[in-house]
């Protein structure tokens, strides 16, 4: 029996060594090049390690999948059966079945249930579509327990995806409370308090903390094709969006605490967030920047005032902190300001970085001296009532933005955007893509230029 498996990664390597341990001839390519495990031949192309195969096994990621089935397509013998056991969402799969042409009905979508590194080529799988009970065959000769379910490509995926709610879940939520354990100088309590509900205590602790700190920025992806399929099910993914933006915190490229996000988000500016988030969170243009130069970005700390009056304003100085922009909702009145020279000398103190007020203000040139960055809809020389009612910390709606206790908050010269604290870390992302994608086009431009 000959295999051919298409990449090399950790998964790879182990059903290329796996198999060749039965005694199979197995033929492997992965561009990059990597060490082969023992009875492993190296291909120079997909073509040459598909050609004759029996099997034929990608592993190649989800983003190259497709691909890596068209190529391998015109190599195929009419008897190979063709195996994708990359962790893709089910309409994925179907483009991958689909890219096979002619040999799509000798396609099966394989899900991988469990850790390849934990349990090697003997993982529990599941095989859908048109060569499920073929692919099955094949890889029970590894010892694996392989659930095949026939159907559809997508099938096998489908049920990965719904596990993946729960599993990268836990693994998320775990490496979030061990960071909270470190940063509370706590860490050995709260490991004790997880490892004594987990079957297998700290090693399966540590197994589900590395594991999703390693994988992180693969298992954002899986997280986000599970939160798509919850949706298209009509099941909110409130939480399974999280566990997919906590595992974008943990890739290696972003800032591992709250200090680190907000002076990220400092660097980016609002257009580009705007541009990333599809314009969506940009506060009206009424409110604006009142003094030039102003850049914020900071945590979000919702106020809801009377118009005209600031009662709030003075009760959420009482519990800012450092990093805090307050967001006020002052009804958009700009018939007296709710804010002037004191009051910011007061949130100075208290580590506040700016402030957003759908309101008037007054003392501007004292704010721009003392370096308070403010957006407001106007000014106004008359002073605020404080009498309240107010609400502190509670959902707000300030130009037309609806901004939750701990969003993040950015305003310019361009003006102010909202981005939900759950999408920060793939806005941030998306909005540097955004700026280097503007820097290409603009050095383009400029060449272009006739001298």
């Amino acid at each position: 029996m000959k295999i051919a498996v298409l990449g090399l990664g950790e998964a790879g390597s182990i059903y290329a060594a796996g198999f060749a341990a039965t005694g199979a001839t197995v033929t492997a390519y992965d561009p990059a090049e990597p060490p082969l495990p023992d009875g492993v031949t190296a291909a120079a192309s997909i073509g040459d390690a598909v050609r004759d195969a029996d099997l034929v096994i990608s592993l190649a990621t989800a983003a190259q999948a497709v691909r890596v089935a068209a190529d391998s397509a015109a190599h195929l013998a009419s008897s190979a059966v063709f195996a994708d056991l990359n962790a893709a969402s089910p309409h994925r799969k179907a483009e991958i079945a689909a890219a096979l042409g002619d040999a799509a009905n000798r396609c099966a979508d394989v899900a991988v249930i469990g850790s390849v590194p934990q349990f090697g080529a003997r993982t529990a799988l599941i095989a859908s579509g048109p060569a499920a009970d073929a692919v099955a065959a094949k890889f029970r000769l590894l010892g694996a327990e392989v659930d095949a379910i026939g159907g559809s490509p997508g099938d096998a995926s489908r049920r990965k995806m719904l596990r993946t709610v729960f599993m990268k879940g836990l693994g998320a939520v775990i490496t979030e409370a061990v960071d909270a354990g470190a940063a509370a100088g706590e860490s050995e309590w709260v490991r004790t308090q997880i490892a004594t509900t987990l079957v297998g205590g700290d090693r399966t602790l540590d197994r589900l903390d590395r594991g999703t700190r390693k994988h992180a920025e693969r298992r954002a992806h899986e997280s986000q094709d599970a939160a798509d399929l919850l949706a298209s099910l009509g099941v909110t993914p409130v939480v399974t969006t999280a566990v997919a933006d906590r595992h974008r915190a943990l890739s290696l490229d972003a800032p591992r605490d709250l200090t680190a996000l907000l002076n990220a988000f400092a660097e980016i500016p609002a257009a580009a967030i705007g541009d990333a988030r599809d314009r969506m969170g940009v506060v009206a243009s009424r409110v604006r920047s009142m003094w030039p130069g102003a850049h914020i970005a900071g945590r979000a700390l919702p106020v809801l005032c009377r118009p005209g009056d600031n009662k709030g304003i003075h009760q959420a100085l009482a519990v800012a902190g450092p990093g805090d922009v307050l967001v006020v909702d002052g009804g958009g009145d700009p018939s007296r300001a709710l804010i002037g020279e004191l009051i910011a000398h007061r949130a100075i103190n208290r580590g506040v970085r700016g402030m957003i007020i759908d309101g008037a203000v007054r003392d501007v040139d004292a704010l721009a001296e003392a370096g308070f960055p403010v957006w407001a809809v106007g000014t106004s020389p008359a002073g605020p009532y404080k009498n309240g009612p107010y609400r502190v910390g509670e959902d707000v709606a300030v130009g037309g933005v609806a901004v939750h206790r701990g969003d993040i908050v950015v305003a310019d010269a361009d003006g102010a955007i909202v981005v939900p604290v759950a999408e920060a870390h793939r806005t941030l992302a998306g909005a540097r893509a955004v700026l280097e994608d503007e820097s290409s086009r603009h050095q383009r431009i400029l060449s272009e230029r006739p001298a």
